[in-house]
């Protein structure tokens, strides 16, 4: 018995030490996802609520015929976004193939701006790169900027030069260098860290050893960046260097790192992995998979936001190919996160092939720890769009997904070309979203102007969650032959009950069921004011246009539990591409993609909603 009561006493000391090295926020497991809402792939939102307030800005648009319309090359294969906050401005930096992922030649591109919202046209800061053998060499970086913050604070620029179609380990060259100055200009490109091991150093490549430089600041400043762990971990992949420069090695891509409360460091990688350090890089704990953030080939990102607490940004589903809708997730302590919610689940249709163009939004990149703080609490993250296109996204902080007021909104009061309080604003180059000062300065409202073949501007209104409510507004259109402007009363699952349509031939629709029925006509040039009614006990709604009842207990094209947004959206919705469409598969470029469409624009004023009794 007493043997019994031994070996029952140790069995339960080696559980409870094993759940001890299992527990929470311990390397075995850096961080979890506590919420019990998860992604449903029938809707592009996933089923999930969005934050409140993002808005989604396209800063660059591919265009293969008219070059001078986007980056002055044609190049359609546009990736891996890095953002820096410098000397009152945002750096953008990318990466850029003529057609396809790692297929040469490669350069990296940089963009600035003021305000976040307009951007200037992307510069050249790494050119093409000669091999000895007369090919061309690509790019490929994990690590864009790192921000010296010594007497003399500097930026500095950062890239990769390797081989295609594998540009790591043994196919690297190195990686280059080139500092930022508050004048706009670039310095001199040199190579900070060479790929040795792979035959590389200063006797054989094109660009100067950084220590060459007469500028000793910046030599000072690569220096210290070449003594953060952390920092440079980023640098792994690409390198791969058989020796001790790196404190952790493996099959880790993409790293993301941020401090707890508790000064501990989490790292992040692709495919879901994580680790722990207590000593600022110098040390890891194993890394591990998170068992609760399900996530596959695409980055995640994560940091302290500005409110105290932490976020998670990143496609919220195992599938590398597909990679939307971009999510995040929040929380308190750097550990348990929670409230999974959309920030971008728009997404238009790759216009080009090409090697390796996986769907969606993805390789989500923000601010790096000590890469500056623009003013505001926002959290500013950015993407690119089926690697052609490149997005920049403000994330109102704190992340909430509620309105427990009714909505009651007039534009006057906003800057005209500035933020948009509680509005999910979808806004492509082509296809723009922005406070207007129409009818007149005094009297502004938003503007949706879509040029866009295949894409779309859309604005989103959340109210308070109801059964019942009414939901009005005014609506102005430039034309009445071309375009076409639908307008939804949506529930919190992204489904679509109540459809509105001014259409291009000069006609407001709607659906009643399953039918598409004419309400009235409409003209140009003209305000009109439209009343909703939306039942969803009774699964119908009505519409009055200028105070004339139109229709009475239209059915719900979808029946819903409660309704909590409206939506107005400058072209049809759209569900694609499918799930079980390979993109390596479709081998052809969309027709006329690279040419404006008839222009459509359109006014939208006094939006109010409220929760109704029934």
């Amino acid at each position: 018995m007493a043997f019994l009561k031994t070996i029952c006493a140790s069995g339960a000391a080696a559980v409870f030490a094993l759940s001890m090295r299992a527990q929470t926020g311990s390397g075995a497991e850096p961080v979890r996802y506590m919420g019990g809402v998860s992604i449903k792939l029938t809707t592009p939102e996933g089923n999930l609520r969005p934050a409140i307030g993002v808005e989604n800005r396209q800063v660059l648009r591919a265009n293969r015929t008219h070059p001078e319309l986007s980056d002055g090359f044609g190049w359609t294969y546009n990736h891996a976004p890095m953002l820096a906050y410098w000397n009152g401005k945002f750096y953008l930096e990318y990466l850029s193939n003529p057609l396809g992922e790692q297929v040469a030649p490669g350069q990296t591109l940089l963009m600035t701006s003021r305000d976040g919202r307009g951007w200037s046209k992307p510069e050249v800061v790494f050119p093409v790169y000669k091999l000895p053998d007369g090919n061309s060499a690509i790019m490929h970086q994990r690590m864009g900027f790192y921000v010296y913050h010594q007497s003399e604070p500097r930026l500095l620029v950062l890239a990769f030069y390797g081989h295609s179609p594998n540009p790591f380990g043994m196919g690297g060259i190195g990686r280059v260098v080139r500092e930022a100055y508050k004048d706009g200009r670039y310095g001199p490109v040199y190579f900070i860290r060479y790929n040795r091991h792979a035959g590389w150093n200063e006797t054989n490549t094109t660009y100067p050893f950084y220590k060459t430089s007469p500028d000793k600041g910046f030599v000072a400043a690569c220096d210290e960046l070449l003594r953060d762990k952390l920092m440079t971990l980023q640098w792994w992949q690409e390198d791969q260097s058989p020796g001790d420069f790196y404190t952790v090695k493996g099959n880790l891509q993409a790293l993301s790192f941020y401090h707890r409360k508790d000064g501990k460091t989490v790292a992040l990688w692709k495919h879901s992995l994580a680790a722990l350090s207590s000593d600022e890089g110098r040390s890891w704990t194993t890394p591990v998979k998170l068992p609760t953030v399900i996530m596959s080939g695409a980055k995640i990102w994560g940091q302290r936001t500005k409110d105290g607490r932490y976020a998670l940004v990143y496609n919220p589903v195992n599938d590398s190919m597909r990679r939307y809708p971009l999510a995040i997730v929040t929380g308190g302590d750097g550990i348990h996160f929670d409230n999974l919610l959309f920030i971008g689940a728009d997404l238009a249709p790759r216009r080009f092939s090409g090697n390796h163009k996986d769907f969606g939004l993805q390789y989500v990149r923000g601010i790096e720890e000590g890469n500056g703080a623009p003013p505001g609490n926002d959290l500013r993250v950015a993407y690119s769009v089926n690697k052609e296109d490149l997005w920049v996204a403000r994330v109102p902080v704190p992340v909430r997904s509620v309105v427990t007021r009714p909505v009651k909104d007039n534009f006057d009061a906003l800057p005209a070309g500035g933020g948009i309080p509680d509005w999910n604003i979808y806004s492509p180059l082509w296809a723009p979203v922005r406070v207007a000062e129409f009818p007149s300065k005094t009297n502004k409202s938003l503007e949706l102007d879509d040029r866009n073949p295949y894409d779309y501007a859309r604005a989103v209104r959340v109210f308070p969650e109801s059964k019942s409510a009414n939901v009005s507004f005014k609506v102005y259109a430039k034309q009445a032959d071309t375009g076409r402007l639908e307008i939804e009363v949506m529930d919190r699952f992204g489904n679509r009950p109540a459809r509105l349509m001014f259409t291009g031939s000069g006609r407001v629709e709607t659906e009643d069921g399953s039918r598409t029925i004419a309400l009235a006509s409409y003209q140009p040039g003209k305000w009109y004011t439209v009343d909703l009614r939306v039942d969803a006990p009774g699964d119908a709604f009505t519409v009055s246009i200028d105070g004339k009842p139109m229709m009475k207990k239209i059915r719900f094209a979808e029946s819903v539990l409660s309704v909590e947004r409206v939506s107005f959206r400058t072209g049809p919705y759209r569900t694609g591409p499918a799930r079980d469409v390979d993109p390596e598969k479709i081998k052809t470029d969309l027709p006329d993609a690279d040419d404006p469409a008839p222009e459509a624009t359109y006014y939208i004023d006094d939006v109010a909603a409220a929760p109704v009794d029934r």
